[in-house]
């Protein structure tokens, strides 16, 4: 068994860190403008738009796996139990907050492409009735408070396992906690963001790429 952990430790570590590459280039691809307006609804119409919004959805994608990673790792690298609530509760906050995501990626782009074509902002009323829509915004609030005390959990699970850096999962956990409040914050606080999640997730990477070295070494 002892030869898995080298590969499960340098796969999961790899899974943070694709995930944080990806959730800072979310913000810094994003076009940002007056969603109000036909520039708006240009910005959202357009590749960069889509393609923002689907790093962030593969980028919530490996989080889930790479928590995942975390509780498969065998005794004494982590509090199995503790990284198993963590993996079960990201899952189900991604799950929760992809269909969002979904509908902002194709959804609003396919209102906005119908705006600009027809050159009738009012059609962005549209865009702001999913957003704001009870259901998916409970789903999507749910889900991401749900990651954050998944990413929460992981880290705790992280310091307890003996194995890691004790504080290496905090500045990722840090992100995800504040997820929900970046969205009402300037272009450049919400890049910052993205830079917070991209930094935690390469620390906790190279924690897990050095345990991956130590478990293969012959004096392991």
């Amino acid at each position: 068994m002892t030869s898995v952990l080298p590969v499960r430790a340098r796969l999961t570590g790899l899974s943070f860190l694709v995930a944080g590459i990806l959730f800072v280039l979310y913000p810094v691809v994003r076009p940002y403008s007056d969603e109000t307006s036909l520039s708006g609804a240009a910005a959202m119409a357009s590749p960069a738009w889509m393609a923002a919004h689907l790093f962030a959805v593969a980028g919530f994608v490996l989080l889930a796996l790479g928590v995942l990673g975390l509780h498969l790792l065998l005794d004494p690298v982590l509090d199995r139990p503790l990284a198993l609530r963590a993996a079960v509760v990201t899952w189900i906050g991604a799950g929760l907050t992809l269909p969002y995501y979904g509908a902002e990626v194709f959804g609003l782009n396919v209102i906005a492409a119908r705006a600009v074509r027809d050159g009738d902002a009012s059609l962005l009323a549209l865009a702001d009735e999913f957003r704001f829509g009870p259901a998916a915004a409970a789903m999507f609030l749910i889900g991401l408070a749900l990651l954050g005390a998944g990413a929460l959990l992981a880290a705790i699970a992280a310091a307890r396992s003996g194995s890691l850096p004790r504080w290496s999962a905090a500045p990722l956990a840090a992100g995800f906690l504040l997820f929900i409040p970046q969205f009402f914050a300037t272009p450049a606080i919400r890049v910052a963001h993205g830079v917070l999640i991209a930094l935690g997730a390469v620390w906790l990477a190279v924690a897990l790429w050095r345990l991956g070295s130590r478990s293969s070494s012959p004096a392991a």
